[in-house]
């Protein structure tokens, strides 16, 4: 397992981290996504043998949200 804390630009609310957390938690490979809307990043335990960090980013940004390391 590896971790990550990815930084997550335009949310606005509580609605946006839990949705986030609830499409980043659906990943197949994903143990845990954490999404902290004060602190604006998702901390992301996921298995590199079923996803990679990319992926991740592109399941934030298909969730209408912006994601850097």
């Amino acid at each position: 397992m590896k971790e990550i804390c990815l930084k997550i630009k335009g949310m606005h609310c509580e609605g946006c981290s839990t949705r986030l957390a609830k499409v980043l938690n659906n990943q197949e490979g994903v143990k845990e996504a954490k999404v902290s809307l004060e602190k604006a990043e998702a901390n992301i335990t996921f298995d590199e043998a079923k996803i990679n960090v990319n992926e991740l980013k592109e399941a934030v940004e298909d969730a209408g949200f912006e994601a850097e390391e």
